[in-house]
């Protein structure tokens, strides 16, 4: 999911420290370096460490907290940005080249074990050994999501992201429509909102991942965590099980009551299409992390103070899932590349990612960061009944079920994700979708 990604998430300009007055984008195919340095590799560039995010409107708070470090350091840091929608790919493409950032946004998990595999990495616990913080200051259950093999390779940065259902107030409150409680209550308000000729749900299905989301609550209600967490481990039986089947036929049933109207592939999260159906009230929901509330803040920032609503996804009669669980992106994370020639500066870098300043930009934009000092500034954010509803959320969830195509390795990012659109699009019935699911490979 991404993003987050996975995912789109300007605001008022902040004050640059001239030695990184220009950011750039990378672009696929370029061969010149990253940056604005001008060099032919990160590494080469004895004066610098690139670091490379995804871009969004998080964004703001990374050139932050650059322009924070360059105050101090003699080695500089260049904040390097791709567009959400291709982040995945274009950082495949320049992962072992000359072009290789020192530092890259990532979801931990699946998302980085093939770049442990091919010894692409530096494990961190020296850094760590050095810094204790950069272990002990993040929640354990975060951190450990950049754990490989026993080794740590990432360091948490953003914040966390469950996926919740947002909604726009005003819409239900003209439809006489409350929040959904439960899966019966949605059918029903999808039901309500046609007949007043309004789209229900808002999907950006061209992207494919916000239509994963869908899934993976879904699944999780019916299933809870444990068909997941088999199929992910080998056991492909898992996807033609009983509570396969029962959860797909559910997604089917909404899909042919017309929840998402008849455009959804043609429609973005990405270029900002879904959020702005939701905030002009052209739909009722939208399914997303939480990184919407960024967005909205960002793009339509009237709506987001006023009118957008969020709870949890609804529960499931007889389902096998705890009400309380939760999908999505357990946090962001930096890694770091092996070749990288300031290993100190990176070091010194990350450590920023634990500091008040932090924690208080990013809860200023609606993120929710995982250190534990963190509750002591909610009041702080952007919206503190916003931050606090994510926080309580998150630290009673029994589950916390990473999203399905940052879990698997990135190979199976596109099966994963054509599988899915296919089967909303009636290309695929149910058995189509479970051997599709089969035939991952998880290494």
């Amino acid at each position: 999911m991404t993003s987050l990604p996975v995912t789109v998430r300007s605001r008022a300009s902040r004050n640059r420290f001239a030695a990184i007055a220009a950011t750039t984008a990378l672009v696929l195919g370029l061969t010149a370096a990253c940056g604005s340095s001008g060099s032919t590799s990160a590494s080469a560039d004895s004066g610098t460490i690139h670091v490379l995010v995804y871009g969004d409107a998080g964004n703001t708070v990374e050139k932050q907290i650059v322009d924070t470090f360059n105050k101090t350091s003699k080695v500089k840091a260049v904040l390097d940005t791709i567009p959400g929608a291709d982040y995945q790919s274009k950082l495949n493409t320049i992962i072992n080249t000359p072009q290789a950032p020192d530092i890259f946004f990532n979801w931990g998990g699946g998302s980085i074990a093939p770049y442990v595999k091919d010894n692409l990495l530096l494990p961190l616990d020296s850094m760590i050994a050095k810094d204790p913080g950069l272990k002990s200051n993040f929640l354990p259950s975060v951190f450990n999501t950049a754990v490989i093999d026993g080794k740590s390779y990432g360091i948490p940065m953003r914040g966390t992201q469950p996926v919740l259902l947002f909604d726009n107030k005003q819409v239900l409150a003209s439809a006489g429509l409350s929040v959904p409680q439960t899966w019966d209550d949605l059918l029903a308000d999808v039901k309500a909102l046609k007949a007043k000729g309004l789209t229900p749900i808002a999907l950006g299905g061209a992207d494919q991942w916000p239509t994963l989301m869908w899934f993976e609550y879904v699944f999780d209600r019916v299933a809870g965590p444990d068909l997941f967490q088999k199929a992910l481990s080998g056991d492909k039986s898992a996807w033609a099980s009983p509570d396969s089947v029962k959860a797909l036929g559910m997604l089917k049933q909404l899909i042919d009551a017309g929840a998402f109207g008849s455009n959804f592939d043609s429609v973005k999260f990405t270029d900002g299409g879904s959020p702005a159906l939701l905030a002009k009230g052209k739909a009722a929901f939208e399914l997303m992390g939480s990184w919407e509330y960024s967005t909205q803040q960002s793009g339509n920032p009237d709506f987001a103070k006023n009118d957008l609503g969020y709870s949890a996804f609804p529960t499931v009669s007889g389902g096998k899932g705890d009400p309380n669980d939760v999908v999505g992106n357990t946090n962001n994370f930096y890694s770091v590349l092996k070749k990288t020639q300031h290993p100190d500066a990176v070091a010194a870098f990350l450590k920023l990612m634990y500091s008040d300043e932090f924690v208080k930009a990013q809860l200023g934009i609606g993120n929710l960061p995982t250190t534990t000092n963190t509750a002591n500034f909610l009041a702080t954010s952007a919206s503190p009944a916003y931050s606090q509803f994510q926080f309580n959320l998150v630290k009673t969830a029994p589950s916390f079920q990473l999203s399905w195509d940052q879990a698997y390795p990135p190979a199976a990012t596109t099966p994963i994700h054509t599988a899915v659109q296919e089967f909303f699009d009636g290309k695929t019935d149910a058995n189509g979708f479970i051997q599709a699911m089969q035939s991952l490979s998880n290494s």
